[in-house]
């Protein structure tokens, strides 16, 4: 080779390592923006560790057990921590531009696992990590299938067996994606990713994300196309492929997400176009322009489908990792014989047996790679803990890691903690001219706003309390008032109906004016209404005070309407009506207040007496309902009500009207709300039912509570 020829292809070989180091750049925008903030800076400097971490390694270790002199197509032996002379010519030059190259490509595979493990590993175990992989199993693995390129003859035993993977879709992507994957094995997802309100974690920062893709696309075309190790003819044709098949990954997999979801996913499509490019790496060299557009549009979509599978599995993977570089990595290998040219396979195979060799390369890398490192894993996490704490997950990693925040994460901490006080009394201090501070300036008019509401609720609950205080102590003054005129009035209206009794039955010798005998049974008749209003009065005042205790015993119903039926037959003759009582046989005990279940009865009785004219029907009935109830009913045929009225028959002191052709006005209004309330005192419900010039009925519904049947008395 020309010192010319040489010295092109030592510059192309070096800007291609330039590209592949940007590649870097582009992994951690790309796995810092799909993360939350609040892990971002970590995420960031796991890039930048692993790059260093990978450098020493390779140039420590690395380099000597992948390329260094063969043993038994193991691994190299020589070549450990080499020392160059400065200014060195000649083939020392090329070994110095090899180095470099490989170094980006071993650097590549290390970055892989952060994405992955990004969230939940500790920086410590990242490190760990990053040398194993760059250390031990990437070169190992690369000596198998490259480790004779320096050389220019076969070394590594799959190397030997014609497995081709020309610029790395295996060695470099699909072990960093079995590192990757064994890594969130021993992790487990982060938490609230998966089991009881799991859901997926949405990245922060997408146009970040976004121009990472973009910087690991440029970076590409110096990974594919530094692999000629020259600058000749097949470049183009390299550069092209990279780029069809990146474009048609992207396409694919959009196209899908459109159909069913209904939009195009960004972090899908961003996905998509770095599969294509996963999986066109290991054949862009021999397969057609055609076969590229294929292979990559396969690499989205087995990308798009292997990201599902992990959702289902509940492995979680903070950036698809996993099914962009391992899955998308697999086929394009595979790829190589599907669609590569025959006659440039090496050793003369058949496609069919170029297809063995390559799924035998698969199976390799999965076995070693994935193999070593989880038990690794498992025995370096046993003593020390490759996950960090809930609490660190949860403050983020990048506090808790790395003591690092940002104007966002602070003004997100200010929120939480002025939510776990409770107090949201001071504003969150404003960062001007940045997006955090924009954030927390419209949070303090919000903020604001809310005090504002908040200060006239008060004033408003203040200004209820007051009230509700004065009528509380109204109310008791009118009960007290109540009761101190019931007892006055009550002992000179006892005396009256007494001294009127006596009268009326001429104990003291006869009348001799019949007239006198009419205004004796008159004023009878007065005083006991004035006495039964008192009461109704007294009793409807303790119920609003609250005051009306219940004396529960077990009635025997029965009892109970024969007591109202003696009270009110009487008075039904006397208005001209026929009173029907009917009992159900068999009826249960009752558990209620006597005294306030005869008042119910009589209250609805007397009502219907009051508004039945002659000749009218009258009935009380007590029966069991359907669904074992127990129910109390009067019926009447009496002049019934509007249904725009009957809830002013429950108010007190009220009367529906005055055309006593319609509606009576005698009585105070207060049977019907005294009835109401002594039910409800019960949990009884209460229905009226009622039609003008029909009648009205009045049903009273116990509570099931309240029904003693046989089984329940023995029980109790």
């Amino acid at each position: 080779m020309s010192s010319v020829a040489q010295s092109v292809d030592t510059i192309w070989v070096l800007v291609c390592t330039i590209l592949v180091l940007l590649m870097q750049a582009g992994f951690a925008c790309l796995e810092s923006g799909l993360v939350r903030a609040k892990n971002s800076i970590n995420v960031a400097i796991k890039n930048v560790l692993d790059f260093c971490v990978a450098g020493m390694g390779f140039w420590l270790v690395g380099f000597g057990l992948m390329f260094g002199a063969s043993y038994m197509g193991l691994l190299g032996g020589s070549g450990f921590a080499f020392e160059a002379s400065a200014g060195g010519m000649g083939n020392t030059a090329w070994i110095m531009v090899f180095f470099f190259f490989q170094l980006a490509f071993c650097s590549t595979s290390t970055t892989i696992v952060s994405g992955a493990v990004a969230e939940r590993m500790s920086f410590r175990g990242y490190v760990i990590t990053a040398a194993i992989l760059s250390m031990a199993i990437y070169p190992v693995f690369g000596h198998w299938a490259w480790g004779g390129i320096l050389e220019g003859q076969p070394a590594g035993w799959l190397e030997q067996r014609g497995f081709v993977d020309f610029a790395g879709s295996t060695v470099v992507h699909s072990v960093g994606g079995w590192i990757a994957l064994a890594a969130i094995l021993v992790l487990g997802p982060r938490i609230g990713r998966f089991g009881h309100g799991g859901k997926r974690i949405e990245p922060h920062d997408m146009p970040m994300a976004t121009l990472g893709m973009f910087l690991l696309w440029i970076g590409w075309f110096g990974f594919n196309g530094g692999s000629t190790l020259a600058l000749n003819a097949s470049v183009p044709y390299i550069l092209v492929h990279t780029m069809l098949a990146a474009a048609a990954g992207g396409i694919a997999v959009t196209a899908v997400s459109w159909v069913r979801n209904g939009l195009p996913e960004v972090q899908t499509a961003l996905n998509g176009i770095l599969a294509g490019l996963v999986a066109i790496t290991a054949n862009c060299h021999i397969v057609s322009t055609s076969s590229a557009v294929l292979i990559g549009a396969g690499g989205g979509l087995i990308c798009y489908l292997a990201s599902h599978v992990l959702a289902r599995l509940e492995i979680d993977d903070a950036v698809d990792a996993v099914p962009v570089h391992l899955a998308a990595g697999v086929w394009g290998t595979l790829a190589v014989a599907l669609f590569g040219d025959v006659s440039l396979f090496p050793g003369g195979h058949t496609r069919l047996e170029q297809l063995g060799v390559q799924a035998l390369g698969v199976v390799a890398a999965g076995v070693f790679a994935f193999g070593v490192a989880y038990l690794v894993l498992r025995i370096v996490d046993r003593f020390l803990p490759l996950r960090v704490s809930s609490d660190a997950e949860r403050i983020g990693l990048n506090i808790a890691e790395h003591g690092a925040s940002s104007a966002l994460l602070d003004v997100l901490g200010a929120m939480e903690a002025q939510a776990a006080r409770g107090d949201f009394s001071k504003p969150l201090p404003v960062e001007p001219f940045t997006e955090a501070g924009e954030m927390a300036s419209r949070y303090n008019l919000v903020l604001d706003k809310f005090n504002s509401e908040v200060r006239i609720r008060e004033q408003t609950a203040n200004e209820l309390r007051d009230a509700r205080d004065a009528a509380e102590l109204a109310n008791a003054s009118k009960s007290q008032f109540l009761a101190n005129m019931s007892h006055e009035l009550r002992t000179p209206l006892n005396a009256i109906i007494g001294f009127s009794e006596v009268m009326n039955g001429e104990l003291f010798g006869p009348m001799e004016n019949e007239r006198y005998k009419d205004y004796v049974g008159d004023i009878h008749k007065s005083s006991s209404h004035l006495l039964s209003l008192i009461n109704d009065i007294l009793d409807l005042s303790k119920i609003e005070a609250d005051r009306y205790e219940l004396y529960e015993e077990e009635l025997e119903v029965l009892d109970v309407v024969a007591s109202c039926e003696r009270m009110m037959c009487h008075r039904a003759d006397e208005a001209g009506v026929n009173l029907t009582v009917t009992v159900e046989d068999g009826m249960p005990l009752l558990s209620a207040d006597k005294r306030a279940l005869r008042q119910i009865l009589l209250n609805l009785v007397s009502n219907a007496v009051k508004f039945t004219p002659q000749g009218g029907n009258i009935e009380l009935a007590a029966f069991m309902e359907p669904d074992q109830r127990m129910a109390f009913r009067v019926s009447d045929t009496g002049v019934g009500m509007e249904k725009k009225d009957i809830p002013v028959a429950f108010e007190p002191f009220r009367q529906i009207g005055k055309d006593s052709s319609i509606y009576s006005t005698e009585g105070t209004g207060l049977g019907l709300p005294l009835t109401r309330a002594l039910a409800r005192m019960h949990g009884a419900t209460l229905v009226v039912e009622s039609e003008p010039g029909i009648g009205t009925i009045i049903t009273i519904r116990m509570p099931h509570t309240r029904i003693l049947h046989e089984e329940r008395r023995i029980a109790s």
